[in-house]
């Protein structure tokens, strides 16, 4: 008899994430190093199921990755109203139903007074730093990330 190990449907990512641009108004850009592959990114983040609204999904996902409450008063969160559709890596499809292909990125920013303290999720990032806008879009591994960061300017 052969093992084998079966995913149940339900614990499938759902290919829809946010991307979400945390800064000050000083165009300082917070960056964490993710802990599976290394590489320098804003937060990002899968709907935890499909009637989860982006908004719902960014406020998750940044409380998750650094701690901050992107409802908190002193604190704005906007959608961007941008939409990426990316394909996934190939290594990372076995996270996604059979088929899946691609992923659809919402982004959004977040400005927060200063740069501030953050509490990074250990599973998933191993650092944190606050950089200019034109270093963090260079530092990013992914180009829908860089491209966010490069609108930046026009939201300050």
């Amino acid at each position: 008899m052969q093992n084998v190990q079966v995913m149940k449907a339900s614990s499938y990512k759902i290919p829809e994430s946010v991307l979400v641009v945390i800064y000050t108004p000083a165009a300082d850009v917070l960056l964490i190093r993710r802990a599976d592959a290394g590489t320098w990114q804003s937060v990002t983040g899968s709907k935890d199921f499909d009637a989860e609204s982006w908004e719902s999904t960014a406020i998750r996902e940044v409380m998750e990755e650094t701690g901050l409450d992107a409802k908190a008063l002193h604190c704005q969160l906007t959608d961007w109203a941008l939409e990426n559709v990316y394909e996934i890596y190939p290594g990372w499809r076995s996270r996604y139903a059979p088929g899946v292909t691609h992923n659809t990125e919402r982004v959004f920013g977040l400005e927060v007074p200063s740069r501030m303290p953050i509490q990074l999720s250990p599973a998933e990032h191993t650092e944190f730093k606050w950089v200019s806008w034109q270093e963090a879009a260079d530092t990013c591994f992914s180009p829908s990330n860089a491209e966010a960061i490069l609108m930046l300017p026009r939201w300050l």
